[in-house]
């Protein structure tokens, strides 16, 4: 592709976004960064302080005062390269009014990880569907990468999957920096519902983790739950692929583990007696593997893939089971 200055937008105003700004700020390739966020005061801030008062406030931000703006259709007509980085639930709502044709002719970037609710669809799909979208025309930022890692430049790995290999490498290179290493895919059916799974699966750990089970039992759960997620993306989206990459495993890992990870910390507050909505008002976050339990729990009725650890998270945060007994009877059935 050409290497002129390209023009980028964000969509989104969260951590997460806040991380991907900062990458494109310290990439070293010419572009014209552009932002998109809900909050006007929010952005008056940035403006004038250059750091986002609510995310990774830590974080200098370098753009240009004009190139932030709640105006989402002035942002898209200002870009050819646009990252999308709201929560998923969210995303339908963000881009209502915006047609097919703001969208055409644009490399279209989802760095959600989260399936948009009402139409239990991945990112993908989803822009391929409602916008008519190329298919080579869309990629996706996997992990392992929590946005607070990135903000204090610690050695992190991004991949980027496409069916565009080109597309790919193009992304990439505009992402890479001195602490951020990218490797290209072209599973790009596989690393979205991979990063679906993982949330789910960080949930399990934090209720866990919550009723008190000890590491022992989370490596005999994560293994298994690799194992899960292996027979679903087998089925979904039948290819070669290896599920010890880093985009798979590596970010199952990390989101199940890490202290940054909001989605273990919101199975831990359900299994200690939150409400979901108290943990994610506590939280202040969107733990998107809340939402993706409902979604792949519908999804799955088609499919009828073995996911005993989806199955006891969805039971406890839908069906109201008790956590306690629902772990107990899962681990009837791990190995």
């Amino acid at each position: 592709m050409e290497t002129e200055k390209r023009r980028i937008a964000v969509i989104g105003g969260g951590s997460w976004a806040t991380a991907i700004i900062k990458m494109l700020n310290d990439n070293i390739l010419p572009k014209k960064i552009f932002w998109w966020m809900r909050n006007e005061e929010t952005i008056r801030i940035i403006q004038k302080d250059h750091r986002n008062p609510n995310y990774l406030s830590a974080v200098k931000l370098n753009l240009e005062p004009d190139n932030i703006s709640t105006d989402i259709h002035y942002i898209l007509k200002n870009s050819d390269i646009v990252i999308l980085c709201v929560p998923a639930a969210f995303l339908r709502d963000a881009l209502t009014g915006i047609t097919n044709e703001q969208l055409v002719d644009k490399i279209i970037i989802s760095a959600i990880k989260g399936i948009v609710p009402e139409d239990n669809q991945i990112v993908g799909e989803f822009l391929q569907v409602n916008y008519n979208v190329s298919v080579n025309e869309i990629a996706v930022i996997s992990g392992p990468c929590h946005a607070e890692e990135v903000s204090q430049e610690k050695l992190s790995f991004l991949t980027i999957a496409s069916q565009s290999l080109e597309v790919a490498e193009f992304v990439a290179s505009y992402l890479n920096t001195n602490y951020i290493k990218t490797n290209i895919s072209d599973d790009i059916y596989g690393t979205e519902y991979g990063a679906v799974l993982k949330n789910i699966y960080a949930v399990a750990s934090g209720i866990c983790h919550g009723i008190g089970y000890g590491d022992n039992f989370q490596a005999v759960l994560i293994s298994n739950a690799i194992r899960e997620m292996a027979r679903f993306l087998s089925v979904v989206h039948p290819i070669q692929r290896d599920i010890k990459e880093s985009a798979y495993l590596g970010d199952l890992l990390v989101t199940s583990y890490s202290q940054f990870s909001r989605n273990r910390t919101f199975g831990n507050m359900v299994a200690k007696g939150y409400t979901v909505k108290s943990a994610q008002l506590e939280m202040n976050m969107i733990a998107e593997g809340y939402y993706a339990s409902k979604c792949i729990h519908q999804i799955n009725k088609k499919h009828k893939v073995d996911l005993p650890i989806c199955r006891a998270v969805y039971s406890i945060l839908y069906e109201k089971h008790s956590a306690l007994l629902e772990i107990k009877l899962l681990s009837d059935l791990l190995s």
